[in-house]
């Protein structure tokens, strides 16, 4: 069965409106997904109360195993899923499973966090009276979900709310939708009640998401994406003080000491750049390397991107896919011909490729100056950004110089030295010798206008509950 159709209260509701999802790699129809109106955020948010009270009301334990079989059929599904991704998102086969596999990942992990939303009974010191602390479900949650990771952005969000004990409508990215309707069955089957989790695709987004936001039995709003987006919303919760769980934009910086072991720091930062074909937040966007071993780094990584195979990444022997949609792709060209005109070097790449699908080459620049556009904004593609620097503090001030603060990179035989650095960079999330961050039993989240709130880790579920305080006397 195709799940094209909104899905409320456990069924699939058809709607006159419907928007085309398109396959990146060959530029073809995809899909005819439903649009959701007004009406229909309506009859979610309805559906979504009258499930919330008995789920609220389950034990722990009860909402714990529902996870973990929502864990197990995902796992036992995750060649369906990946092929999805790929079709609606453009990332290469075995991208796609990663991210199947990671979003599957959440599910277990608040499984088990369901179980330990431990409270605190202590007594006052000055009064003697007992305090008695508690967490409970902090009401219905909007979920905002990217298109970069049509699975694991869900699961992140979906896992810890019914861990909490919370319903929620899950608002899908209009490019990638199939993904988040397909896992609705899934839900079902693994036990989650009728019309606790439901799904509005809409081309009618930021409409819709605000009269969501101001009904008054919505307490929760996460959102993933743009800081521009973020700070909108923001806003529109503001009306009815939502607690707001927001992972926003990044320009992470990825620093290669003198020191590093060269392998490890390619391996790594290849991973930080490449992942998702740099269709991510976490990217490495800025990498700097000290100017002793810059030659021999630019060498190594160039060999390593211009190997890529690129092509349709339903094929297993692609390396790298498609960019989402034409406007990613042209940005990316923008960013590349804006670096060589401001004066970086192509060391390989560097071409639009004729022909269907929104295909950039795995691009590296050298000697990339400081007045590149792609030095302030995420490129958000394939194309690894390369500056010197011979000065310790200077990187790092180099490296703290944006709004953004949400992961950095950092590459040193040293660790007294490099826990010294990653304790100076003002980021969310720092990988130590290591090119990816992303662990659903970490806290992932940044500072500065990277966002507020962090998901995975013990801290995700806390965003979906409200801590309540009792003051007694025996």
């Amino acid at each position: 069965m195709d799940y094209t159709d909104l899905y409320i209260d456990g069924g699939w509701r058809a709607t006159k409106e419907r928007f085309d999802v398109i396959n990146p790699a060959t530029e073809d129809v995809l899909a005819s997904v439903a649009s959701a109106d007004i009406a229909d955020a309506d009859a979610a948010l309805d559906a979504a109360e009258a499930a919330m009270a008995e789920w609220a009301a389950r034990t722990p334990r009860a909402r714990s195993e529902v996870l973990r079989r929502a864990f197990e059929l995902m796992s036992a599904r995750l060649e369906d899923f990946a092929r999805l991704i790929t079709l609606e998102n453009g990332k290469a086969r075995a991208d796609a499973m990663g991210e199947a596999a990671y979003a599957a990942e959440f599910f277990r992990w608040f499984a088990e966090e369901a179980v330990r939303a431990d409270g605190l009974i202590t007594r006052a010191p000055s009064s003697g009276a007992r305090i008695i602390v508690q967490h409970k479900p902090a009401g219905l949650a909007v979920l905002i979900t990217p298109w970069n990771y049509p699975a694991a952005m869900g699961t992140r969000k979906i896992a810890p709310a019914l861990a909490a004990g919370c319903g929620m409508i899950v608002k899908p990215a209009s490019e990638t939708p199939l993904t988040m309707l397909a896992l609705m069955p899934l839900l079902e089957e693994a036990g989650v009640p009728r019309g606790l989790v439901n799904v509005l695709p809409s081309k009618r987004t930021g409409a819709l998401v605000d009269h969501m936001l101001a009904d008054p039995r919505v307490r929760v709003v996460s959102f993933t994406g743009s800081t521009a987006v973020g700070r909108k919303l923001l806003t529109s919760a503001a009306g009815q003080v939502l607690k707001p769980a927001m992972e926003l934009g990044g320009n992470a910086p990825c620093i290669v000491f003198d020191d590093a072991d060269l392998d490890q720091a390619v391996e790594g930062t290849m991973l930080a750049k490449m992942r998702n074909l740099g269709e991510a937040c976490t990217a490495a966007n800025r990498i700097y390397v000290h100017e002793s071993v810059a030659p021999e780094f630019i060498r190594r990584l160039s060999a390593r991107m211009a190997a890529l195979n690129v092509g349709d990444g339903t094929d297993p022997e692609v390396d790298v896919g498609p960019l989402v949609n034409a406007d990613t792709r042209d940005k990316v060209a923008a960013f590349v011909a804006d670096a060589r005109a401001k004066g970086a070097r192509l060391e390989c790449g560097g071409e639009v490729p004729a022909g269907k699908g929104f295909y950039y080459p795995p691009t590296v620049l050298s000697q990339v100056p400081e007045t590149a556009d792609c030095v302030h904004d995420e490129i958000f593609g394939p194309v690894a950004a390369i500056q010197s620097f011979s000065d310790q503090d200077d990187v790092i001030r180099r490296a703290n110089a944006t709004e953004y603060g949400l992961v950095a990179y950092v590459f040193s035989g040293d660790f007294k030295r490099a826990m010294q650095v990653c304790e100076r960079l003002e980021y969310g999330m720092v990988g130590l010798n290591r090119g990816l961050v992303s662990d659903p039993a970490a806290p992932f989240g940044g500072v500065k206008q990277s966002g507020l709130g962090r998901e995975g880790g013990h801290e995700g579920m806390h965003e979906f509950m409200e801590t309540q305080y009792i003051s007694a006397s025996w």
